[in-house]
């Protein structure tokens, strides 16, 4: 963050300064989490139910903050008070954005695949000059703001993320910090339960390339026709990407290795380039393609960009991690969280590594799909039976829909199991896994995880001694449920109900 006074904060959030030097500068970063607080900082104390950041404004003075940014007084503390520190925050961002001439926004949305390809892009300005970008998907009212005010007067990129949850929320996100390269990727069913409908959904994310100045840019996937459609609501240039015809930065010839990486030739208006991909799965192809356009741009030639792509790697964590055991299993750990796409991206990754090999899918809940929610998880086992998973583990019972889906494929020769829970899943892949064999694993946020981190010891006795058989059995109530119910899960092979 640039320093600021005191005074020229209040200014920019709209608050007053109690108990404080109107001369005092903040000169560190501004933390909302008391722990992290450094000497010179800025501590944003939000209310809340359970916790109260007020609670806090204390201690992270003693640590060596400047003041607090609060909606409430707090004694011996000096405080730029506010109505509302949410907000307050966002204009606090946009004052530092404004201050940074030499600056360059990428934003990126999309219903899929925004935080792997904000981290290819932030991976490859950062060849070009000091990049800032968030940790994860931290891409909310909250983090958008927190990781603009990371940027200071040698950051010369600024890549975000920007979510939504209904219309309006990424027009208020790119008011806070206004991009100048707008990067749209895909128009899903994510989230369709606060939406109601891919239309709705198109109109929110398109909001970011109405944002753009005359002189900006949009980066829009050729690839999906709701995306491709956006280039009319923007008065910014327009470079498309994806493997169709009419994209200008291209992919063709694409074709994966062993490991289900992609290679392919990058083809440009300035001229053409081969690429082999050190990343799993062919979404990676688009996600990438996004990220080369938007070199591209910055003016990256394209034969380095095309070297720079083969040296991408994955950022942040459960998302396409491929790992091998010592016991010659391979893991997909994509267990971060799951919708419908992202769910057909990786299982078709799954079936690309699994070539000659056993392929096992882990899948569990996918969240916020509202009245889509039935057909969402019926979409996915169809899809898990047509690409040929040999063995599909469905966990917990809101996710049974993925098991009936696969099961009424009458042509697929695999199997699924509807299991109670992570523990279930555990005893299942221990017992049955073997050398050869490659285990995808995915869910939204419901312990998924779990799976992974038990698959992550090499060999099944070190899977015990790490996780605990007993432990997993006793945590989740398997024994009471395999009591209850007479059994840990139904059975069904392709076609038919055993």
């Amino acid at each position: 963050m640039i320093p600021l006074s005191l005074t020229e904060i209040a200014t920019a959030v709209g608050g007053r300064l109690v108990a404080a030097d109107p001369q005092t500068r903040v000169t560190a970063t501004v933390e909302f989490d008391s722990r992290k607080v450094t000497p010179g900082a800025l501590f944003v104390a939000f209310p809340g139910e359970q916790v109260d950041g007020h609670d806090y404004a204390g201690v992270a003075v003693a640590a060596g903050a400047v003041a607090v940014l609060g909606t409430r007084e707090v004694p011996g503390v000096p405080m730029v008070l506010v109505d509302d520190a949410l907000p307050a925050l966002g204009r606090l961002a946009r004052a530092v954005v404004d201050r940074l001439p030499g600056l360059t926004v990428v934003g990126l949305t999309g219903s899929s695949g925004k935080t792997s390809t904000k981290d290819l892009i932030a991976q490859l300005t950062a060849r070009l000059g000091e990049t800032v970008a968030p940790p994860g998907s931290f891409n909310n009212e909250l983090g958008h703001p927190y990781t603009a005010l990371q940027a200071g007067p040698a950051t010369r990129f600024l890549v975000l993320e920007k979510g939504a949850r209904g219309v309006g929320h990424v027009r208020y996100l790119c008011e806070v910090v206004p991009p100048r390269i707008a990067v749209v990727l895909n128009v899903g069913v994510a989230h369709i339960g606060e939406f109601g409908s891919r239309e709705t959904i198109a109109l929110a994310k398109g909001e970011l390339v109405e944002a753009l100045p005359a002189d900006g840019l949009a980066v829009l996937n050729a690839d999906d026709p709701l995306v491709d459609a956006m280039a009319t609501r923007t008065g910014a240039r327009v470079v498309r990407y994806g493997e169709a015809a009419h994209a200008d930065v291209r992919a063709e010839d694409v074709s994966f290795d062993e490991r289900g990486r992609p290679a392919y030739t990058l083809v440009t208006p300035e001229g053409n380039a081969p690429v082999r991909l050190g990343l799993t799965g062919r979404h990676q192809v688009s996600n990438s393609l996004a990220a080369a356009a938007v070199a591209r741009e910055l003016g990256m030639p394209v034969t380095e960009v095309a070297e720079a792509l083969g040296e991408l790697r994955l950022v942040s964590t459960r998302r396409m991690d491929v790992f091998e055991r010592s016991d010659g299993v391979t893991v997909i750990d994509d267990s971060y969280n799951a919708n419908p796409a992202s769910m057909a991206a990786a299982l078709r990754a799954l079936a690309d590594l699994a070539r000659g090999r056993r392929g096992v899918a882990v899948l569990g809940y996918m969240a916020e799909l509202g009245p889509f929610e039935r057909d969402g998880h019926l979409e996915v086992g169809r899809l898990a039976a047509d690409l040929g998973v040999d063995r599909l583990l469905v966990v917990g019972d809101q996710a049974a829909p993925i098991h009936e889906g696969a099961t009424a494929v009458s042509d697929w020769g695999g199997e699924s199991v509807l299991l109670t829970d992570q523990a279930a899943a555990v005893e299942v892949l221990r017992s049955e896994l073997r050398a050869g064999d490659v285990v995808l694993v995915k869910g939204s946020r419901y312990r998924t995880w779990e799976v992974v981190d038990a698959l992550r010891a090499d060999g099944t006795d070190a899977l015990r001694a790490e996780s605990g058989t007993d432990a997993l059995r006793a945590e989740s109530g398997t024994d009471a449920l395999r009591a209850e119910s007479g059994t840990d899960a139904a059975v069904t092979r392709g076609g038919g109900t055993a």
